[in-house]
């Protein structure tokens, strides 16, 4: 007879959890792979005395995890993801440029992913100074950096406050700028009542805020004939649920009112605007097509009936596109 099994750990963290099961499936995998004959993918050594850093600290102290794929001497990118997801967000646009000569950075805001949940700071000044002193801290020259719905605003504040010293170029993808709400400058803004409400249902269940959202407009799995990709559904769930609940509820006042106006004014460096024209999300017309009136310099790209996790649904449409733009 067996004996009965250890009473479960109920000191684990949901964090824990969700970082322990990703990893259980990854053996998992590896098993199988073994099983079937076909030889298991071995990481390439670490040159002797190179120290391999997947974090940085901030002046005030919080923990910016971030990725580093790609040959360290090709040109940099950057890849700043949405809300409330993480650098796995941007994976296969990540891959496919490191896969092209491309050194692809991506980081974990700070309140998201594998980075530290600070309690204050959640904001775009916040955002943006701490892409700075990961660009500083990696010290990267002349790159190309992409923001995603969220992320394009936190790249927009970084050319506002930091300026272009360092970059090559700016792409701003399904991305939140110029301005979301509405006001009497923005008329075309989304009412503030949308932003209470995802603040509510933030507060009320925000495991379930996160599937809905996934299961319906983020890829538009809600349009009629969608048919839904339940891996895309909980990839977005798990890496939601990874991100701190206060630094996620303050990022939406982050990213629905900051103004974003005056920084886009500032782009002086060959700019890449891609957005979907079904985006329900971050609606096209007082997005993109407001940022590109902004910066008129700028090569605006619109994916017919694309909704705003485009990055998943027309993966390979964009990496062409990133690719061609950054070879241009």
């Amino acid at each position: 007879m067996l004996p009965p099994p250890p009473p479960p750990a109920t000191s684990l963290s949901r964090r824990t959890l969700l970082l322990a099961g990703s990893g259980a499936t990854a053996g998992l995998l590896l098993s199988d792979a073994t099983a079937a004959g076909r030889p298991a993918t071995t990481p390439a050594p670490t040159p002797p005395g190179e120290k391999i850093v997947s974090s940085i600290t901030t002046r005030d102290g919080v923990s910016i995890y971030y990725k580093d794929w790609g040959p360290r001497d090709g040109q940099p990118v950057i890849l700043s993801h949405g809300w409330p997801l993480n650098a796995d967000s941007w994976e296969s646009q990540a891959f496919h440029l490191a896969s092209h000569g491309f050194r692809v950075v991506t980081h974990d805001r700070r309140g998201h992913g594998r980075s530290s949940q600070p309690w204050d700071g959640n904001d775009m000044d916040h955002y943006a100074d701490d892409l700075a002193q990961l660009i500083e801290a990696v010290d990267l020259r002349g790159v190309s950096i992409f923001g995603f719905s969220t992320g394009g605003g936190e790249v927009a504040r970084y050319v506002g406050r930091h300026g272009t010293g360092r970059v090559a170029k700016l792409g701003l993808i399904s991305a939140v700028p110029p301005q979301m709400v509405k006001s009497p400058t923005n008329p075309g803004g989304l009412p503030m009542e949308v932003f209470d409400g995802i603040r509510a249902a933030s507060i009320a269940d925000r495991a379930k805020l996160y599937l809905d959202i996934a299961s319906g407009p983020f890829f538009n799995f809600n349009r009629p004939g969608a048919v839904p990709s339940q891996g895309m559904i909980q990839s977005f769930w798990m890496q939601g649920m990874l991100a701190g609940h206060k630094n996620t509820y303050d990022c939406i006042k982050a990213f629905s009112e900051t103004d974003f106006t005056a920084d886009l004014k500032k782009f002086d460096r060959p700019t890449l605007i891609v957005h979907g024209d079904d985006d329900q999300i971050v609606p096209i017309d007082a997005a993109a097509r407001a940022a590109k009136a902004l910066v008129p310099q700028a090569e605006l790209k619109v994916y017919a009936g694309a909704p705003h996790g485009l990055t998943d649904t027309h993966k390979q449409q964009l990496n062409d596109d990133l690719l061609t733009f950054l070879r241009g």
